[in-house]
């Protein structure tokens, strides 16, 4: 009887063992499914961060080129140059409505 109770209380343990293996399997492959997930963000962050990098070396360029005090002085320039435009247009707009006024009135009444 001590055979039979001491195989029965192997068996047991061995099925734990088993058992506990089967989790700590199932445990590593949900590591392992995280690990990639966390590599995947870690090449979308590395992506972001060279376009980040293209950006400033982008930027740097125009600075070169282009400081951003000239960029505001080219657009109050450019606003004040809108202005005058509209108001040329609009002065020639006047004056042709009254060079034609001018000409209606002259052929009705000088001619």
């Amino acid at each position: 009887m001590a055979n039979e109770s001491g195989s029965q209380s192997w068996g047991d343990y061995s099925r734990l063992v088993l058992k506990q293996l089967e989790g700590l399997s199932h445990d590593v492959s949900s590591v392992h499914v995280e690990l990639q997930e966390i590599r995947k963000d870690i090449l979308k962050l590395e992506m972001r961060e060279s376009r980040v990098d293209e950006l400033k070396v982008w930027k740097d360029k125009v600075d070169e080129v282009f400081s951003p005090s000239q960029m505001k002085e080219l657009r109050e320039k450019i606003s004040a140059h809108d202005t005058f435009k509209t108001k040329a247009v609009t002065v020639f707009a006047v004056v042709q409505f009254i060079m034609a006024a001018a000409l209606v009135i002259q052929k009705f009444f000088g001619g």
